[in-house]
């Protein structure tokens, strides 16, 4: 058995006896894990961190769940390790246990997530005497958990802190059922089955977490869809309403593998300053939500996809095998994730014109190509400039380390300013004239990219970029004010 401070050693065997303490009337104060004393599910938690770790962790996970639940949680306990330490914990129930425990009573974790698990987040927090969780046959929830309290603590011997309905059976034996952030029916529930019933927190408001993590403000990134109508000058109201629905398309699917991004980088995401605070990371939106969302977005998303035509659905699979790719592995690889990257910008523009039939420019192509690689170096500069500033020697789920910072800024510049020079060659090529009655309006486009590229570099440089360059991008009344000007240059070179 497993010391923990001063307190009595994990039990997991019923037949040791609980000493009762004077100060609390021999009441032990049991808490439930999931959602509960952590704002996440340990079952979802655990099959999420298999799947980031190899991609094809959901079938050996689905043949353990031929042997029950109890059986899977074992199994995923045993093929990752939990960073405990980052897990987003309850505020309101640490303090419950710190207040019980102050006055000398006794604790107990009683959870349906596996032992080893249970085990290891009691020994984080040294606030339990005793623990005890599944055991890979036994489901320790719902009736399974009532019958063990009661063999353990006796009826009306305890206090219960849970969550959810599988709970009333816990709750009904209780001497005192205390709730953490239930719904009205929850709670009506409670107290219509228990002596005495307290309530601590809130119902959780679902949407406005559901909506963040859709992530819209990334949907700004789609509209290069519409580029392509743009540099080539054909704006019509057919292919104007092609290009809206493969927008909404792709925002869809877009934010459908933001979803099980977000999933699959949970313990990357706890460890950063800011995206700790994204609605999975953070405990806001539970789990089981992302875990339907992906795949009800990615359907939807196809389904407009298809009334696009064959061509634009090959885009969007390429787009979701290669976004899915670099979830699972290409965001690990150093130098390869940055090219995947500026892909994924890249196969907007293609989608654009697969969406309406415009055929693209090579000009087009070639500074896409450039000038995203550029912003995705950008993108894992600021990352590694945080690591540098919080003093981690490497970033969290990247293949970078902080040494590596000088290569990548030099990347990001260099690429930025062979896209300004492919766009100089394409304002003095020939196809310049077919398009524009004023092509030397155009340098002055040139002119403000260098300035912006150099600008953005040197924020990311000095620690004040967004995790995103677009988003910041968007933000920023200098780059606002600087799009402006380039739309006056294009509109300049294209009227006068």
């Amino acid at each position: 058995m497993h010391q923990n401070g001063a307190a009595i050693a994990y039990v997991r065997d019923g037949s040791e006896t609980v000493p009762q303490d004077d100060l609390t009337g021999g009441i032990t104060l049991v808490c439930d894990l999931d959602e509960t004393l952590i704002r996440t599910d340990m079952l979802y938690e655990t099959f999420w961190a298999a799947f980031s770790s190899r991609w094809t962790a959901p079938v050996p996970a689905i043949l353990a769940l031929l042997g029950g639940r109890a059986a899977l949680k074992a199994h995923l306990a045993g093929a990752v390790e939990v960073q405990v330490e980052t897990l987003p914990y309850q505020d309101d129930v640490i303090a419950q246990l710190h207040e019980w425990k102050a006055r000398g009573g006794r604790t107990a974790l009683v959870t349906g997530a596996d032992q080893t698990i249970a085990d290891r987040i009691a020994a984080h927090l040294g606030l339990f005497d005793e623990v005890h969780g599944s055991d890979g046959s036994r489901n320790l929830k719902g009736q399974h958990k009532a019958r063990l309290l009661e063999e353990r603590f006796g009826a009306g011997q305890y206090v219960y802190v849970g969550d959810s309905r599988a709970d009333l059976p816990a709750w009904a034996g209780s001497a005192e059922a205390i709730t953490m952030n239930a719904g009205p029916e929850l709670r009506r529930a409670v107290e219509a089955g228990s002596a005495k019933a307290r309530h601590l927190g809130a119902p959780t408001a679902l949407m406005w977490p559901m909506i963040r993590a859709l992530r819209p403000h990334q949907w700004l990134k789609n509209v290069l869809i519409f580029l392509p109508l743009l540099a080539g000058h054909a704006l019509s109201a057919v292919s104007l309403m092609q290009a809206v629905m493969a927008f909404i398309a792709f925002s869809l699917v877009a934010s459908s593998v933001y979803v099980m991004n977000d999933l699959l980088d949970l313990a990357a995401d706890r460890a950063h300053p800011r995206k700790r605070f994204r609605p999975f990371a953070s405990g806001d939106l539970p789990l089981r939500h992302g875990t339907w969302m992906a795949p009800a977005l990615l359907g939807i998303g196809a389904a407009i996809a298809v009334a696009l035509g064959p061509v634009f659905v090959a885009v969007m699979v390429g787009y979701y095998a290669i976004t899915t790719a670099y979830s699972l592995l290409l965001k690990r690889q150093p130098v390869l994730d940055i090219v995947t990257l500026a892909a994924l910008y890249a196969i907007r523009i293609v989608a654009g014109g697969a969406a309406t039939g415009i055929e693209l420019s090579v000009w087009l192509l070639a500074f896409s190509i450039f000038f995203f690689f550029s912003l995705a170096a950008v993108k894992r500069q600021a990352e590694l400039v945080d690591g540098l500033a919080s003093g981690r020697d490497q970033a969290a789920g990247r293949g970078y380390r902080v040494d590596d910072l000088p290569l990548v800024a030099m990347m990001a510049t260099a690429s930025g300013y062979v896209s300004v020079m492919i766009m100089a060659l394409y304002v003095n090529s020939p196809a310049v004239t077919v398009l524009y009655s004023r092509p030397e309006m155009l340098w002055g486009i040139c002119g403000v990219l260098l300035y912006w590229i150099s600008r953005m570099v040197f924020i990311t440089h000095r620690g004040q970029m967004h995790d995103d360059p677009v988003v910041f991008a968007a933000r920023d009344r200098v780059s606002q004010v600087l799009f402006l000007v380039i739309l006056g240059f294009f509109t300049a070179g294209s009227l006068l």
